[in-house]
């Protein structure tokens, strides 16, 4: 059902929304979890190696894909808080028919490339083969990926994010019987688990739009909306493009990162594969909030109620840090424990490896919270190139450590990377939202006068 968020208290209608994309996320992530645990344990540490060489390059081009949706959903989400619904209709329409275009294009361009990306990365010899396998098979998916993340980006916009959410929860049980299949049964090795995740994201993909047809009257297109205006795909590019550059050029500074570590050998690039897992996981609720407080905004930006948008956005933030304090105490204490999911006992040097990847982690996580509620809030404002520097701050970061100090300290430096990048976003991010939401709200105080 759609939900407008343009009346109620901020704080309750932004943890109602964030709790469904909450589970929706961790259902997301135990997808990575379930892959990396049966490869780890069943197939062995090389073989997690393999799945987590190409982790960076997966993340750039699968977070270019969740970026350019997301930035489709913020004019469908702007519409409907107008109440402008042929609008709305028409940003939908254009949003299908440029995801089409990226599909095509992605999926064509990585599939060609895959090789060359693992030799860029410095994939280690005695894992290239199965990290090829792997990598290609989830390129060849992205249509999939693309598919349920407009979808449910369309869905969210309305103010419905609990749909989403059942569908993950149906296509994580597919994904871990698949697995369970496809690695143990099949003996197809990590090509196996690359396959029953994007067969996992397909099937929420479908249920998606069926479900999107069956039971929103108001998402249904017409003939008439079915027009291409050029206005219109202006627009889209202009949300959609820079956020998922924002994912990208952050996912550049990750693979200068990654290529390093891989060149530490494969112990510490299992060790960064199961500690990487578990940071993932303990992220999505930051994800959650902040896309709560973004469609927050967005929505009572295109309603023209400003001054409920400092206050979704404040409550946020404490939101965001108080949980960034409190996963980050669990990271320090019990990071070694939680990469026993993935790593052997007797794997000794793996499992310190990590668990001082995720102790460091910990010390720094709350500034998460700011990050992402500050950056999604700039979106969902609309101004995504704004945002998108943020990235290129965490990008700068990361290639700086990576080139400076990891030829001196070796693991240690890599342990840093994620946090230097961090809080120098945040340093940049923090009074870039001040003076957006500032501006929406002087631009409103001077329409009405």
């Amino acid at each position: 059902m759609a939900k407008s968020m343009t009346e109620g208290k901020p704080l309750k209608l932004i943890l109602q929304f964030a709790l469904p994309l909450l589970m929706g996320n961790i259902f997301q992530q135990t997808y990575n979890i379930v892959d990396a645990a049966i490869v780890g344990n069943y197939l062995g540490t090389k073989a997690l190696a393999s799945v987590g060489a190409s982790a960076s390059v997966q993340f750039l081009v699968m977070g270019f894909c969740i970026g350019i949706c997301c930035g489709f959903g913020i004019p469908v989400a702007q519409r409907f808080g107008a109440k402008d619904y042929n609008s709305m209709r028409s940003c939908i329409f254009h949003a299908g028919l440029l995801s089409v275009i990226a599909a095509v294009i992605l999926t064509v361009t990585c599939a060609l490339l895959c090789p060359s990306i693992l030799h860029i990365l410095s994939t280690p010899d005695d894992i290239y083969s199965n990290s090829y396998k792997y990598l290609l098979i989830l390129f060849l998916g992205i249509p999939f990926t693309i598919l349920y993340n407009l979808l449910s980006g369309i869905l969210r916009s309305v103010g419905d994010s609990k749909t989403p959410f059942v569908f993950l929860v149906i296509s994580t049980i597919l994904n871990i019987l698949l697995d369970l299949f496809c690695i143990i049964v099949m003996k197809w090795g990590c090509a196996g688990a690359a396959a029953a995740t994007i067969t996992a994201q397909a099937v929420s993909g479908i249920l998606c739009f069926i479900y999107m047809w069956k039971k929103f009257p108001i998402l249904r297109l017409s003939k008439n909306d079915c027009k291409i205006k050029g206005n219109v795909v202006t627009n889209m590019l202009v949300m959609g493009v820079p956020m998922g550059l924002q994912y990208s050029v952050t996912a550049i500074g990750s693979m200068v990162m990654q290529s390093a570590n891989n060149g530490l050998g494969s112990v510490y690039v299992s060790g960064f594969t199961a500690g990487m897992r578990i940071k993932q996981f303990a992220m999505c609720p930051f994800d959650a909030i902040a896309t709560a407080v973004s469609t927050f905004c967005s929505q009572n930006l295109g309603a023209g109620k400003h001054g409920r948008i400092k206050k979704g956005l404040c409550e946020g933030i404490v939101t965001g840090v108080l949980y960034g304090i409190c996963a980050g105490l669990v990271l320090v204490f019990f990071g070694g424990t939680l990469s026993r999911i993935f790593i052997s006992a007797e794997e000794t040097e793996v499992l310190a490896a990590s668990a001082k990847y995720l102790r460091c982690l910990g010390y720094f996580y709350w500034s998460l919270g700011i990050l992402n509620v500050c950056r999604m809030t700039v979106q969902g404002l609309g101004y995504p190139g704004r945002a998108i520097f943020s990235g290129v701050v965490e990008m700068v970061a990361r290639i700086a450590v990576s080139k400076i100090f990891v030829p001196l300290y070796g693991f240690t430096a890599i342990c840093f990377a994620d946090q230097s990048a961090w809080v120098s976003a945040v340093l940049y991010i923090v009074p870039v939202c001040y003076f957006c939401t500032r501006f929406v709200q002087d631009n409103s105080k001077k329409k009405k006068e």
